[in-house]
């Protein structure tokens, strides 16, 4: 493994927020545990020293000493993970301006907001794409309790070829030399995962940088995720050694055998289209008529979505993001994204949906065994809804609670 950025080696006497993790039991709340379909009615999570101690009815609960929530009449299940979101982006203004146009300091106050959000929306875990750097010292300020956060995963700056698909907010290269550098630069730095923008409308990368980068990246012991959304992008993406595509689009028969192959996840993002398309909504962003009509026409047809929905129903891994940060879409926007994956069949029902943001996740993001799942031994990041998210998504939007590693990060406890 790669060197340790330098922040991990500076001595923390004491968090700024140094938030407990009691012995508790959420009780008496219907329990999603988001293995399969599992679903305990009357039943209860047992957290301490910020991990799960035991899930069950509550019927074997038991005496207890542990400090008692009564959960009755809600919903318990496993944090959310956003496995595609831009913290530096805010969905208000302009990309191309924010991105250029914006000091670092403003860059770190809307990590922060945005931060906030994602916990106030049951996100636990933020998979960070990039845009500038502010998400290395997101990631800093979380992890040495200087501000409440979710867990992070960073890219740092997405790496494209100069003058490629939204340059103006990635690090440009050219040349196989200059792809491993930038590779390294983000390692150097922090990063958990390495991003590529590999098209536009065009491909992008000759053959001698797509393979440098991914070489590096993988070099480094990190997985690389592709910007990919077409089929012969996504194909040549997963010929070259991709670990995950983002986005996802047109797919042929043979490039979803080959992901099938490769065992390559997609994590798909449509809430840009669905927000966007909602003209009152998207008129108070400024949101030009004509894209709002381009919208509308995308949500409306289906022909965009045949090869994420052939791919779906083939068995490829398909994972939960919004591309938080674009356009009319907030870091607290969750249940339309899950709720048109079912609506399109991506998503069978509404608890695979919610596995897609849960149990998938995790595994797609190489914590299948500490996160995502409501099991003995697993890190406590568990959210509580007043509502039935399996009767309706937008249930989610009612949460009460949001707990990480067993600590209070939202609600009265």
């Amino acid at each position: 493994m790669p060197e340790a950025p330098a922040w991990r080696f500076e001595k923390v006497i004491k968090p700024m927020f140094d938030m407990p993790a009691p012995h508790r039991v959420l009780a008496g709340g219907r329990v999603l545990t988001c293995r399969g379909n599992e679903i305990i009615d009357d039943g209860f999570v047992e957290i301490d020293n910020g991990a799960i101690k035991a899930v069950g009815s509550m019927s074997d609960l038991g005496e207890t000493d542990a400090h008692v929530l009564d959960c009755s009449g809600k919903t318990i299940m496993p944090g959310m993970m956003n496995s595609h979101a831009h913290l530096a982006w805010d969905g208000v203004h302009d990309l191309a301006r924010q991105s250029l146009d914006d000091p670092p300091e403003i860059s770190a106050y809307k990590c922060a907001g945005n931060m906030i959000k994602s916990l106030k929306a049951g996100i636990t875990l933020v998979r960070d794409l990039g845009m500038n750097q502010s998400n290395f010292f997101a990631k800093q300020a979380v992890e040495q309790g200087i501000f409440p956060g979710p867990r992070l995963l960073i890219a740092g700056e997405a790496i494209v070829q100069t003058g490629g698909h939204t340059f103006w907010c990635c690090r440009e290269a050219s040349g196989a030399d200059e792809m491993r550098r930038a590779v390294r630069d983000q390692v150097k730095r922090g990063a958990d995962l390495i991003k590529i923008m590999g098209s536009h409308d065009l491909l992008e990368f000759t053959d001698a940088e797509l393979h440098a980068v991914i070489d590096e990246a993988h070099r480094n012991g990190l997985p690389i995720t592709a910007h990919a959304t077409f089929d012969a992008c996504i194909r040549r993406m997963a010929e070259f050694g991709v670990d995950i595509i983002e986005h996802g689009g047109s797919m042929s028969n043979d490039t979803i055998q080959l992901l099938l192959d490769k065992d390559i996840p997609i994590v798909t993002t449509f809430a840009p289209l669905l927000m966007q398309s909602q003209a009152d909504l998207a008129r108070q962003y400024d949101i030009p008529e004509w894209k709002i009509a381009e919208r509308q026409a995308a949500v409306a047809g289906r022909a965009r979505y045949e090869g994420l929905i052939k791919a779906a129903a083939a068995g490829v891994t398909i994972a939960f993001g919004t591309d938080a940060g674009s356009p009319v879409v907030g870091h607290d926007v969750v249940a339309p994204e899950l709720a048109f994956m079912v609506e399109l069949g991506i998503k069978k029902d509404n608890y695979d949906a919610l596995r897609g943001a849960t149990i998938v996740a995790a595994g797609l993001n190489q914590l299948g065994d500490k996160l995502g799942s409501l099991e003995t031994g697993k890190d406590a990041d568990i959210i509580v809804i007043a509502g039935d998210p399996l009767a309706d998504l937008y249930a989610l939007e009612q949460l009460e609670m949001v707990f990480i590693a067993g600590k209070q990060m939202i609600g009265v406890a």
